[in-house]
């Protein structure tokens, strides 16, 4: 996931500037306004905002660019409505409104505010937040309107990438129809709130990607974020806010979150020696990051083949399909559920936790009061702690499928998978049988025994011995294993 190496980004816009005239000051008030050919910079000469054209359009936005790379354009007021000559000019009304106006004094843009000022300015922080405030009050708490609420296709240090309930807004990204035309394109990469919120991308209605859960420590399904000397992050839960933000830990380092018009998100970090951007990290990384790739209660794991297995007692739903590696339609119990005291669980770890949006949870509970909350709970199909972090705490319950599950190497986390005593019972005396035998025959993980049984299949069951079943193996390119 990680990279430093150079790219061509389709995400930044390369821009066509008239002649730029700046401002001294960073900010302008009531009855002044901000004509094509003129800017206004953050006061610390970080970012830039005025007029621009994107790519080989000749249309015209108002828009904040990074001033040490004016292509990089990071937020865009009129977006769905371009003016298509220079004669636009932007306005702070008396009232507190940016409005942006053509060339007949017709509104082509403007903030929607909920309450007016006495006194308003409009300011280009060093941040690249553009507020409208109250000129003597600097507490941006107060603001009566900033572009931190109105994201576009670019996520930087210090916004709020969700929910607040208490203001009604959910900040999500947007991408460029394409490098030519910035108004929305067919992605969104946005926090779903349905069940445990997590960050799901999606082309149209069509999911793509998400995230997994956030744990404690990170989202689920990113085992590569942690701890780093360039930037913090971190998940704001309460009853009115859900979001992620992060921070950069170094005043010198320049670092976005880019959605571009292919559906990619992208760190990027500003490299000064070579004056371009370079990629941190992008995702979806990878084939098993594709949403649901192997179905219901499939687990893909890149460093298998084929990519998708059904978990230790499923069977895929349909064995020609999967056979001609068609995983859609998942796989299903060899064994259905008793739920009259007859079901037990087993552990998966290091795992992308499923698809949270039919999920229930309780941030008190622990793991032991979570098993039984879910044993109790005839639909409940499976259950794991919802934050890892220290002991670990919290109870998170699936029901249904278990969608979109995938394997990791490191930092993925333990679920408890409901299945039938039995069922539970067989796959354990196997296990144990299998670790007694003479230790100078090679050892297998679950993963091999399971496929190489056929899942436990009756047609590969030999008998029965003292440590329970007996079942013949087919093991392939034994010596590759």
């Amino acid at each position: 996931m990680e990279s430093c190496l150079p790219i061509l980004l389709h995400s930044l816009c390369f821009v066509s500037l008239v002649l730029q005239i700046s401002y001294a000051s960073d900010s302008i008030s009531a009855g002044q306004n901000i004509t094509d050919g003129q800017t206004i910079v953050s006061a610390g000469g970080n970012f830039q905002l005025g007029f621009f054209s994107p790519g080989n359009s000749k249309n015209r936005y108002v828009g904040i660019w990074y001033k040490i790379s004016a292509g990089t354009v990071v937020w865009i007021a009129n977006q769905e409505n371009p003016l298509n000559d220079s004669s636009g000019v932007l306005k702070l009304t008396p009232q507190g409104v940016l409005t942006l106006l053509n060339h007949t004094d017709g509104i082509v843009w403007f903030s929607n505010v909920s309450r007016s000022t006495q006194n308003p300015l409009a300011q280009l922080l060093d941040s690249v937040n553009f507020v409208v405030r109250e000129a003597n009050d600097n507490d941006l708490d107060d603001a009566i309107w900033q572009s931190f609420d109105h994201p576009c296709n670019s996520l930087l240090a210090g916004m709020k990438f969700g929910i607040d309930r208490a203001k009604g807004l959910d900040r999500y990204l947007t991408s460029w129809k394409s490098v030519d035309d910035p108004s929305p394109g067919d992605f969104t990469y946005k926090l779903d709130s349905s069940g445990y919120p997590q960050l799901i991308l999606r082309n149209g209605s069509v999911v793509q990607f998400r995230s997994g859960p956030w744990n404690g420590l990170r989202f689920s399904g990113f085992p590569q974020l942690k701890p780093n000397p360039v930037y913090s992050f971190g998940f704001v839960f309460n009853q009115n806010e859900i979001y992620y933000y992060f921070n950069i830990l170094n005043s010198s380092v320049r670092q976005m979150l880019v959605l571009n018009d292919n559906g990619i998100s992208q760190r990027l970090t500003w490299v000064d020696r070579t004056h371009d951007w370079r990629l941190y990290a992008s995702g979806p990384t990878d084939e098993c990051d594709t949403y649901a790739l192997c179905g219901g209660n499939g687990n893909c794991n890149m460093a298998s083949s084929p990519k998708c297995v059904c978990l230790t007692g499923f069977v895929p739903k349909y064995p020609s399909d999967w056979e001609s590696m068609d995983w859609l339609n998942g796989c299903v119990r060899r064994m259905e559920l008793n739920c009259q005291g007859g079901d037990k669980f087993l552990k998966f770890t290091n795992v992308k936790l499923p698809d949270t949006r039919l999920s229930w949870f309780n941030k008190s509970m622990n793991l032991q009061e979570c098993k039984q909350t879910c044993l109790r709970n005839c639909s409940c199909t499976a259950y794991s702690n919802l934050d890892i972090s220290g002991r670990g705490s919290g109870c998170l319950l699936w029901f249904g499928e278990l969608m979109d599950i995938r394997q990791f190497d490191e930092n993925g986390q333990d679920i408890y998978v409901r299945m039938a005593a039995s069922e539970v019972g067989k796959i354990l005396a196997f296990s144990r049988q299998s670790h007694s035998e003479d230790l100078e025959l090679p050892l297998f993980d679950i993963i091999t025994i399971v496929n190489a049984t056929n899942n436990f299949s009756d047609n590969n069951k030999l008998g029965e011995g003292g440590f329970g079943a007996v079942y013949k193996v087919t093991i392939v390119n034994f010596l590759e294993l």
